[in-house]
């Protein structure tokens, strides 16, 4: 399986790309990782909402430009369907199942995704009703799909 993460927004602390080093490196074995960052936009303080909508279209075109036509395309949104860590391994494998060979998360900005990201997914996944930092969110997923191989393989993970 081939597992891309597009994200907005490049990471400058060294603990996440530590920990992003050390999943991608787990991951390895069970699938291929390609992580994409796509330049965010600088988001002045206060910005009106009609500022807000320019700067995630600007970013939602940087995001589309990367989309695979054959991945399933899977949008990290605060509305989207919540798994359990077991529920989403299944989703992964049954992927796999059907037929698909590539699976293709989006993770927004500061200001989150576009309606152009959105409508183009082919899912929409939520973590929590709660608002992550992009950085730790990409964290976050790499050691949910690393746990989901795990269970996949049906290989110890601690709980």
């Amino acid at each position: 399986m081939n597992i891309t993460i597009i994200t907005v927004g490049k990471i400058k602390e060294k603990y996440w790309n530590d920990a992003i080093a050390e999943y991608s490196k787990r991951l390895s074995r069970y699938c291929k990782l390609n992580i994409v960052e796509v330049a965010d936009e600088k988001t002045p303080d206060n910005a009106p909402a009609a500022i807000e909508e320019q700067i995630k279209k600007k970013e939602a075109e940087r995001i589309l430009k990367n989309i695979d036509d054959h991945a399933f395309v899977c949008a990290l949104a605060i509305d989207g369907k919540k798994y359990s860590s077991e529920s989403f391994s299944d989703f992964i494998n049954n992927k796999g199942i059907c037929g698909v060979s590539h699976i293709q998360f989006v993770i927004g900005g500061s200001l989150g995704l576009y309606s152009s990201v959105l409508s183009r997914a082919d899912g929409k996944i939520s973590f929590s009703d709660m608002t992550f930092p992009h950085q730790m969110m990409r964290v976050i997923l790499l050691e949910q799909i690393y746990r989901g191989y795990k269970i996949i393989s049906g290989e110890p993970y601690h709980k």
